[in-house]
């Protein structure tokens, strides 16, 4: 077989931007709804009874509305004609409860969701190559991306340390050498930053949100449930230096069991609070703050107790040479956020808007008198002018560059744009070695295609035979039960 119709029948399967239409599908067929129910309901703080839920949303394809008044389909290129943005309406289907009764549902308009171009949105989706002539598209036109006001938008892929992984170093603190683990624990809209550290005299202190600093890491462990010595030893490994410096923590906060070790906790957390408060405080920061990706029921405390321990073993093994520490630029410990992922992180930023605002809508016909009407409440611009606004301006929540102008120069630099990745670190700094080529680099990230100057090695590029998987892997758990593992339970 003549070797170029091998090249040809790859890029059929795998066009060289096929990772950000399916991630941008996926992002509607799944995403969309799961972010809804993270953010279903919305109370009013005039009126404890009164809420409004949330229960599905609908999304119709690119339309535009005429002088007239009459809507019909719009297409890429009418778009871009007429300086207007390609996108969807969004409708939301809304209850009103008052005291668990519910007084009025509708389906209410609440906003625009630009689309991608050829994305299972667009109107161009499924076309023949004759049909898209007709309306004049080019037939070799691959899409993803957005038209915004008239303008081609590209979303630059933004590379970022893996979230949910543990990320072992050595560092250096007023002369003395401390290890250091990381773990950017993630999940829904939460994401902060747990940290454990052993001391050069072997004391271990853990970090997470909502608790002060300094706090002795088997404190933390007896809260989630291994209460008692014996538990704690078995926790770990019998190696001989792990179990020395198990024993120097035991000793540096002897307590006998779970129950002392939460009270412990809540007077770190909630100091001079009355004991009932301090305990409720206590809990809710091992459930909430700590290890969310896990799960935030106590019934997942004995989960997090058995991490936790594995990743403390994990930090004394790096202290006593045991274990190589985590190299940050291996492509392992990175992952590239596409798409399907920044449209998410939008959204649900956009959400969080749009249910503050009808909140204060809401709390302002309380104070007005009157009668709650979900048509009148709903403000669609709350939605949409979040959307808008980073689609337009590229700031991205927290990240500047993130939406950019597609380059049309030429074909090759169109796909290259739309192949690009950018890295979050500061490109008027060093960073000796991000910018370095990595040997986990070869077959993924482009050996030759960087900018010149400051970006360079910032700035970089996938490699032409690199694929970028969107959809999440589920049905591990049930594969790994098949295999024989067991799964954590109280008294085992």
């Amino acid at each position: 077989m003549y070797h170029w119709e091998v090249v040809e029948s790859l890029f059929e399967e795998y066009p060289l931007v096929k990772q950000h239409i399916d991630s941008y599908n996926e992002f509607i067929d799944r995403k969309v709804d799961q972010i809804l129910q993270e953010e279903n309901e919305v109370t009013t703080t005039k009126n404890e009874g009164t809420k409004i839920k949330f229960h599905a949303i609908r999304i119709e394809k690119p339309t535009i509305t005429e002088a007239d008044g009459s809507k019909r389909l719009i297409y890429p290129m009418e778009a871009r004609m007429r300086k207007s943005t390609y996108a969807a309406s969004l409708f939301l289907d809304m209850s009103l409860l008052d005291d668990g009764k519910e007084i009025d549902r509708d389906e209410v308009y609440v906003g625009e969701l630009p689309v991608m171009v050829r994305s299972k949105l667009c109107n161009l989706n499924g076309m023949a190559k004759e049909a898209l002539v007709k309306v004049d598209e080019d037939q070799y036109e691959q899409g993803g991306y957005f038209i915004v006001s008239g303008n081609e938008k590209v979303l630059v892929s933004q590379e970022e340390l893996a979230p949910n992984r543990v990320m072992i170093n050595k560092e250096t603190k007023t002369g003395k050498i401390t290890t250091t683990a990381k773990i950017t624990s993630s999940k829904g809209r939460f994401r902060g930053k747990i940290a454990l550290e052993r001391t050069p005299e072997g004391l271990m202190y853990l970090q997470f949100p909502g608790t002060p600093k300094n706090l002795n890491m088997l404190v933390v462990l007896r809260a989630l449930g291994i209460g008692t010595q014996k538990e704690v030893l078995e926790a770990f490994s019998d190696k001989t230096d792990t179990v020395n410096d198990i024993l120097l923590n035991l000793e540096a906060v002897p307590l006998k069991n779970s129950k002392e070790a939460i009270d412990y906790l809540g007077k770190r957390i909630a100091a001079g609070q009355l004991e009932e408060y301090r305990l409720s405080r206590a809990q809710q920061a091992i459930d909430n703050y700590l290890f969310p990706h896990i799960g935030t029921s106590p019934e997942d405390r004995l989960s997090k107790a058995y991490y936790l321990a594995s990743v403390a073993e994990r930090v004394m093994d790096v202290s006593h040479g045991l274990r190589e520490e985590d190299d940050k630029d291996h492509y392992m410990n990175k992952r590239i956020k596409i798409s399907g992922a920044l449209m998410e992180d939008l959204f649900r930023y956009a959400l969080q808007s749009f249910t503050k605002d009808l909140g204060y809508q809401m709390d302002r016909a309380f104070s007005r008198g009157r009668k709650l009407q979900i048509r009148t409440l709903v403000r669609p611009d709350a939605l949409s002018d979040r959307l808008g606004f980073a689609m337009r301006t590229g700031n991205w929540i927290q990240k500047q560059g993130v939406a950019q102008l597609l380059d049309r120069l030429t074909y090759m630099s169109t796909v290259s744009h739309l192949r690009r990745v950018n890295s979050p670190l500061s490109k008027s700094q060093h960073h000796f070695d991000a910018r370095e080529l990595h040997p986990t680099h070869f077959g993924k990230i482009c050996p030759n295609e960087t900018p010149e100057g400051s970006p360079v090695g910032l700035v970089k590029n996938i490699a032409i035979g690199c694929f970028i998987s969107t959809k999440n892997h589920a049905g591990i758990e049930n594969q790994l039960s098949d295999l024989g593992l067991e799964v954590i339970k109280k008294g085992k």
